[in-house]
């Protein structure tokens, strides 16, 4: 059973400010939030994607032991010392898996295969291509140096070693580094159960007929993907009126089937915003005006226990919180270590002029020449600027005129896990 809890007061405000800055908001975040599911232990050849919990130690050294890089002849590099370059050939070779016994003699080469292990007597491999056969002795070219063409024992990794940090996904290239180190398991963070819900009486769900004054609700599949994409294991709670009653039965139905639940929708402070008022009421809500466009409204919270970020219900406003906030909020709650997206200094293809006191971001892509372009409006309810885009350019807190060929920063959706 998870025993992991929340402090009631994660999602308490950094003191001091009224219009929550982004990095202020992020910092406090990640000083107060902890991992909310239990562990299990895995094969490690079915890890990938899964978050660590414990870092693996290799159980053997990689190299196993000192091998040859290469296909030649193989020999300790003193005998070449008047020798002429030529040395005799001993019977038998070493190859990957049926290495040569016994100990090579001085003044003698041996036949090895690339991966084989450097039997005792060799230290030096020279390239099938470098040398010439002459009655039963090789000839070494000059200008060897000693150690030639040899993969030293644990020069990669070492037995005992420490191998990835606790909170790491799992990335293929893992699994293949945990193999070759003999780590048969893994302990790895359960899964993280993320269920998903839209408020408000004007949606509907794209099966149901549809009436004037309603739309479908988009937020919720674009959300559910969204998660699923990071690793997540999604529940669908689908869309619940601007019903306080109907609500309270929807979120309490979410944390018994979650980990942690997104609602879109009713995260302001307007007549209809229910969310924010029930939980206010029957949660402990934090309501963070956070200084960001498209956004601002974002309500953090806890419903028995669990979890509850409340989105705005514009879906580019959604789209930019999920990935600005509820991408390193799920991560840490997951287990993962804390981790901010990485941008790329590019050339602006628009001008702007930008007002001081919120970070701002664009919907943006990279034109040919590796230019941001801004997409034709920043109108939040605008979703065809979703698939237009494929990043978002950041503009930071200060006031700042954009020129066409200014630097911005850029920050493509890949980086966002996306």
């Amino acid at each position: 059973m998870n025993e992991n809890k929340l402090a009631g007061d994660c999602f308490a405000l950094p003191r001091g400010f009224h219009w929550t800055p982004v990095d202020e908001a992020l910092a406090g975040l990640r000083a107060s939030l902890a991992p909310v599911v239990d562990t299990e232990r895995i094969a490690s050849t079915k890890g990938a994607g899964r978050i660590l919990a414990e870092a693996p130690i290799a159980g053997r050294s990689n190299p196993a032991s000192t091998n040859s890089a290469v296909d030649g002849y193989g020999f300790a590099y003193a005998s070449l010392d008047g020798s002429n370059g030529k040395l005799q050939i001993a019977a038998g070779r070493s190859a990957a898996g049926r290495p040569w016994k016994g100990t090579l003699p001085t003044g003698f080469a041996l036949r090895i295969l690339t991966g084989a292990t450097v039997p005792e007597g060799m230290d030096t491999v020279v390239l099938d291509e470098d040398v010439e056969l002459r009655g039963g002795a090789v000839e070494i070219p000059a200008g060897v140096k000693p150690g030639s063409n040899t993969r030293a024992e644990a020069e990669d990794v070492r037995r005992g070693q420490e191998l990835l940090s606790a909170g790491k996904v799992i990335w293929p290239q893992d699994v293949a580094l945990l193999t070759a180190s003999g780590v048969k398991e893994v302990s790895v963070r359960k899964t993280l159960r993320v269920a998903v819900l839209s408020t408000g009486d004007e949606l509907r769900q794209l099966n149901c007929e549809i009436s004037p004054g309603q739309v479908y609700d988009a937020n919720r599949p674009m959300i559910l993907s969204i998660a699923a994409r990071w690793g997540h294991a999604v529940v669908d709670m689908g869309t619940v009126e601007d019903d306080p009653g109907k609500l309270r039965l929807r979120l309490d139905r979410a944390v018994e089937l979650a980990d942690a639940v997104m609602v879109s929708g009713g995260a302001s402070g307007g007549d209809e915003d229910h969310v924010s008022a029930l939980l206010s009421r029957e949660g402990n809500l934090n309501f963070w005006r956070v200084a960001i466009k498209p956004g601002r409204p974002l309500a953090l919270s806890l419903w028995r226990g669990k979890p509850v970020i409340g989105l705005p219900g514009n879906p580019v406003a959604a789209f930019v919180c999920a990935l600005i906030f509820g991408r390193p909020i799920l991560r840490t709650l997951a287990g993962g270590a804390w981790q901010e997206p990485i941008g790329y200094l590019v050339p602006a293809a628009f001008s702007k002029f930008k007002k001081r006191g919120r970070r701002e971001y664009l919907r943006a892509r990279l034109d040919a020449h590796g230019r941001a372009e801004s997409f034709r409006s920043e109108g939040s309810g605008l979703i065809s600027g979703l698939s237009w885009s494929d990043g978002l350019v950041e503009l930071a807190d200060e006031a700042r005129t954009i020129q066409r060929g200014d630097i911005v920063k850029y920050i493509p959706y890949s980086n966002f896990g996306l």
